[in-house]
C-alpha cells in the first residue's frame, strides 16, 4: 500500500518526533536531582546514548517499545509493512551492534524499556541509579 501522505507531510510528521522524549527528560531530571551528573544524547559516542558518563564508562539507553521492537508492546504498522519490517529489524540489529561495541571496550551498559519506566517509574529510577553507583564504584 502506498503512503497516504505527501513527501512534505511525511517529512513534517517525522520531524515532529522529538529526541529526547518526555520520558527520557523525566528520567534525566530525577537522576540529576539525585546528584548524578551526565550527558544526554552524546553525539560523540557510538549509538548516541540517552545518558552517558565517560569518566566511568557508563552508557544508558532508554528503548522505546515501538522503535526497538519490544516483545510485549511493540507492534507492526498495518500499512507499508515491508518498509516497517525492514526499518524496525535494522533498529534491533543496531541495538545489538551498539551493545557489543560497548561491552567489547569495557563500558558499563544498561538498556531500559520504555514500559519498565512507565509501569513503575520509581523502581526504574532506583535500578538506573544503583547501576550508575555500582559502575562508578567498580571504576574507582
Amino acid at each position: 500500500m502506498t503512503d497516504t501522505l505527501t513527501k512534505d507531510q511525511r517529512r513534517k510528521n517525522m520531524k515532529a518526533i522529538k529526541s529526547p522524549s518526555k520520558l527520557e527528560n523525566a528520567v534525566s531530571k530525577e537522576l540529576w536531582n539525585k546528584g548524578i551528573r551526565f550527558r544526554k544524547n552524546s553525539r560523540g559516542l557510538f549509538g548516541k546514548p540517552d545518558i552517558s558518563i565517560r569518566k566511568y564508562k557508563i552508557v544508558i539507553f532508554i528503548d522505546s517499545c515501538f522503535w526497538h521492537c519490544c516483545t510485549e508492546h511493540g507492534n507492526m504498522p498495518k500499512t507499508n509493512k515491508d518498509f516497517w519490517e525492514q526499518k524496525l529489524k535494522r533498529n534491533v540489529e543496531r541495538d545489538k551492534e551498539v551493545t557489543s561495541y560497548y561491552k567489547a571496550r569495557g563500558w558499563n551498559i544498561m538498556r531500559v524499556w520504555e514500559h519498565e519506566i512507565k509501569n513503575d517509574f520509581d523502581d526504574a529510577i532506583k535500578r538506573i541509579h544503583q547501576f550508575i553507583l555500582s559502575s562508578q564504584g567498580a571504576a574507582g
